[in-house]
């Protein structure tokens, strides 16, 4: 399924307007901008000069207004006013072709989906300046306005000219690029398109934006018969993957502000200007979408093909434009990336080579533990939907055969399984306060008639040596024979209910089931007195608290220090358990709780990397094939992982809900 492509994120304000889909926003202005004019009209402020780390620059795509030709692609950029040209590609840095050139030039800028040169670039092209003041940018008319974005240069002409150093430097060229199409003589101009930067996301590189040969121009249209508005002048085009999110943007640049109408269609979308006059064309984008441009009676019509995918449609001010960000999920065997311009309020990421990490604010979120149905696994987005959270982790070890965990969980101040009690457990209180140590904890029975007994066991399955004790879900069975069965509401102080034989608990009521004959001082009548407690046998935390836990391990990072111990834990480094492999956890940073997943390595690189990231304490989740970390929202709202290959369904979670939210 196709999804919206990137927008311009944070760099760009935007309030929606719900009818059509509609979202509006400009441009920030650049610290220190200057304005700019044109033989001395002002010009709009997102003409503005802006002061980045190379210097005052302007706009790759303002330069046309001033006379000069270009290529904005910030892999190969181009800019050519007459005959002197400046060329820019990351492998070469600057070239000049037509004239001689032995200075430095500060490298582009990229902010957010603008591509910035210095002043000194158009000065070494020959712009003239008619004013250079701290308070105004004046440019002198040009001869000419460039309508036609410049073709992938040719490799074998980057050593034509001269760059930074001596003359007859050595010169690398770029990796060749398809050579832009021609339109056939007898085609009519088409209006002017160009491939705008792709937005930076390293590691990432964007993907090749040349256009593939026009399609035949579609017949002349009828004569505007409303009165004109504006004209379509320019039509941009950006594509960028993301893993396997490709985000494909279509910029409509218009001569003034105009209305427009948005109508969705099965594979594509159609966009009316009334009152636009347009050159008719067509072409193919280098996604394989379909752009077509038509003149009507009433105005212009743009229709995009985008396969099915998500659009996005909103405007932007000075230039006027209308901006269509397509979102596709090319390859949905892989999981759809994180949108690091798109998190929600709260929530911060990091990356550090090989480790990603997301924090959450403890004031706006509360980290809960969260179970499928026993018996069942499902997809940590599944369980983060399931209790409206924001963000998910996958929990602790299980048994893949029956999906039932192996070590201790406990939700909502009762243990649904029991714990091995030795290996690392993450836990939290009621407040948010994360819970990091070796509790043992044990249900104790008590009343004033036999005093206290320990609970053997937490399972459904009826052992007649046992007292063991299961949380009811509804469905699952307890008890046999001639044991009996005691439900407590938790809570309560006394017996709620004493059968003999099977019974399916209702969900939440806790049932303890024995052998009279072993336990003869336990009561078998509702109403008897019975209290039970949950003695978490730990003094490394305030475990008294916990209201949510689980085990999982070994503990990765203890006060901010590597802190693994397999023998401790009981684990086996020689077994499979501990290869090197996709790795999740569960830890503190800054205070705030915090998502940790770890592309590939051993448990110590693991640790390692997360105390070197300032992780004060982490416990490692099942990792491997269970290893998934899961974030609402994503690139046109596809969900977002930080784990490069889709993991297995799991019997529990480690979810962040925001505060307040009631979990069943």
């Amino acid at each position: 399924m196709k999804s919206g492509r990137r927008t311009a994120g944070k760099s760009w304000r935007r309030a929606a307007l719900l009818l059509g889909g509609l979202v509006f926003g400009t441009l920030p202005s650049g610290a220190g901008a200057r304005p700019v004019a044109i033989a001395g009209l002002p010009q709009a402020a997102a003409l503005d000069t802006r002061t980045l780390p190379g210097g005052e620059m302007l706009a790759v795509w303002t330069l046309p207004r001033l006379g000069v030709s270009v290529r904005n692609d910030p892999e190969d950029l181009r800019l050519l006013l007459g005959t002197r040209e400046l060329r820019y590609s990351p492998a070469t840095g600057w070239r000049a072709l037509g004239f001689a050139w032995t200075g430095r030039l500060a490298a582009p800028q990229q902010v957010g989906v603008s591509l910035y040169v210095p002043l000194a670039a158009l000065k070494l092209l020959g712009v003239r300046t008619l004013a250079d003041a701290p308070g105004l940018l004046d440019f002198a008319a040009p001869v000419s306005v460039p309508q036609d974005t410049l073709p992938p240069s040719d490799p074998s002409a980057q050593t034509a000219g001269s760059g930074p150093g001596s003359a007859g430097a050595a010169v690398t060229a770029p990796r060749p690029r398809v050579p832009a199409p021609t339109p056939p003589p007898s085609a009519p101009v088409l209006p002017a398109v160009s491939v705008a930067p792709a937005v930076p996301t390293l590691p990432h590189p964007p993907a090749p934006a040349a256009p593939a040969p026009a399609l035949p121009v579609p017949p002349a249209a009828p004569t505007l018969n409303v009165p004109v508005v504006a004209h379509l002048d320019t039509v941009r085009v950006s594509r960028t993957l993301y893993r396997t999110v490709e985000v494909q943007r279509v910029v409509l640049e218009l001569s003034a502000p105009a209305p427009q109408s948005v109508a969705r269609e099965a594979g594509g979308l159609s966009v009316t200007l009334p009152g636009v006059t347009v050159q008719a064309s067509e072409q193919r984008l280098p996604s394989g979408d379909t752009l077509s441009l038509r003149q009507l009676g009433s105005g212009a019509v743009m229709h995009l093909t985008t396969g099915g995918g998500r659009s996005e449609i909103f405007t932007l001010e000075d230039p006027y434009r209308v901006v269509i960000d397509t979102t596709t999920h090319t390859d949905p065997g892989v999981p759809p990336p994180l949108n690091p311009d798109a998190l929600p309020p709260g929530v911060t990421y990091r990356e550090r080579g090989a480790l990603k990490l997301l924090s959450f604010d403890p004031g706006l979120f509360q980290p809960r533990v969260v179970s499928a149905p026993p018996g069942r696994a499902l997809g940590v987005a599944e369980l983060v939907k399931s209790v409206a959270g924001v963000a998910g982790i996958n929990g602790g070890y299980f048994d893949p055969a029956s999906s039932l965990p192996v070590d201790l969980v406990a939700v909502g101040g009762l243990m649904t399984a029991g714990s091995l009690e030795r290996r690392a457990t993450v836990g939290f209180t009621a407040q948010g306060q994360t819970l990091f140590g070796y509790p043992r904890p044990r249900y104790v029975l008590s009343s004033p008639e036999f005093g206290s007994v320990t609970v053997n066991s937490v399972k459904a399955r009826p052992d007649a040596s046992l007292l063991t004790a299961f949380v009811g879900d509804g469905r699952t069975p307890v008890g046999a024979g001639t044991l009996t069965t005691l439900l407590v509401s938790p809570g309560s102080a006394a017996v709620t209910r004493a059968v003999s034989g099977q019974i399916i608990p209702p969900a939440g009521m806790l049932a303890l089931t024995f052998d009279p004959a072993r336990f003869p001082a336990l009561p078998r009548v509702a109403g008897a007195p019975l209290k039970v407690t949950l003695n978490w046998q730990a003094t490394d935390a305030p475990w008294d608290s916990a209201v949510d836990a689980l085990s999982a391990g070994p503990l990765l990072v203890q006060g901010g220090k590597v802190a693994i111990d397999p023998r401790r834990e009981g684990f086996n480094t020689a077994g499979s358990i501990w290869r090197p492999t996709r790795q999740s956890a569960l830890g503190v940073l800054n205070g705030q709780p915090t998502i940790a997943y770890f592309d590939f390595g051993t448990p110590e690189a693991f640790a390692a990397a997360l105390a070197g990231a300032g992780v004060r304490d982490a416990v490692r989740m099942d990792s491997g094939s269970s290893a998934t970390a899961y974030l609402r929202g994503g690139y046109a709202d596809l969900g977002a992982y930080l784990n490069t290959v889709w993991s297995r369904p799991v019997p529990n979670a480690i979810v962040f809900v925001p505060r307040g939210t009631a979990i069943r």
